[in-house]
């Protein structure tokens, strides 16, 4: 498992990915101070007055996880994440090969660079469709020792290879865990998940949540639930 000294009440990342800033707003005032990290995607990018939510969570005191995903010719993603570096964010994914992940890196300031590896949306039969003919952990595990060499300060990883990563790669190294599910999940289009526990003790340092939490009868009170089993995961071993 991970050894940074990260405050337990931050490694939940609730994933906003709702269709309006209205209804963002709305949850973010819902969970009050249960979660205090929220992860910012595509989907509320195309909705308009993303970066006045986005400004809006950094004047709360929230921490904000811009899941963009640049990936686009490396000057591209260069001046991108050099207009995005202030804006308050504390990571931001970047997808492509080591040319793209190094013109992040050269412009990131403060901003955290996090190299997407394997969608957890993918399966070894998703992959092999797109044309990679290894597994699915040797694949993560090699663009993420890439990532780590050109300077990235994580990735983004399913829990089921974040063991594997932890074990080869640097300690400081973040490994950013979606797809957090019950152990059987047949509901929606993930497919490489773990649950909470599992995560943590295969390497992670934070793990991001959305549909368990929205889709819940109380997204307030599945929040509170997800936070306890943290604290007494990260309580049990000290």
């Amino acid at each position: 498992m991970t050894s940074k000294n990260i405050p337990v009440q931050d490694r939940l990342i609730l994933a906003l990915d709702v269709p309006t800033i209205e209804q963002a707003r709305e949850l973010v005032e819902l969970m009050g101070d249960t979660v205090n990290f929220y992860k910012v995607g595509l989907e509320l990018f195309m909705s308009g007055d993303y970066f006045a939510f986005t400004d809006w969570l950094c004047e709360r005191g929230n921490k904000v996880f811009f899941d963009l995903k640049f990936f686009d010719v490396p000057e591209t993603v260069r001046s991108a994440v050099r207009q995005l570096r202030n804006r308050g964010a504390g990571f931001v994914t970047v997808h492509g090969n080591d040319a793209i992940l190094r013109a992040a890196v050269e412009e990131k300031g403060d901003l955290k660079i996090l190299a997407v590896t394997a969608l957890t949306s993918l399966d070894q039969t998703d992959l092999e469709d797109l044309g990679f003919k290894c597994n699915v952990e040797e694949l993560v595990l090699s663009r993420a020792r890439r990532a780590l060499e050109i300077g990235c300060d994580g990735v983004i990883s399913s829990g089921l290879e974040a063991r594997r990563l932890r074990d080869h790669l640097d300690d400081k190294f973040l490994i950013i865990t979606p797809g957090i599910r019950p152990v059987s999940n047949t509901e929606d289009d993930q497919k490489r998940t773990v649950g909470v526990e599992e995560a943590f003790s295969n390497g992670a340092d934070y793990i991001v949540v959305g549909r368990p939490i929205r889709n819940a009868e109380d997204p307030r009170a599945k929040a509170q639930e997800i936070q306890a089993q943290i604290l007494r995961f990260f309580s049990s071993q000290a």
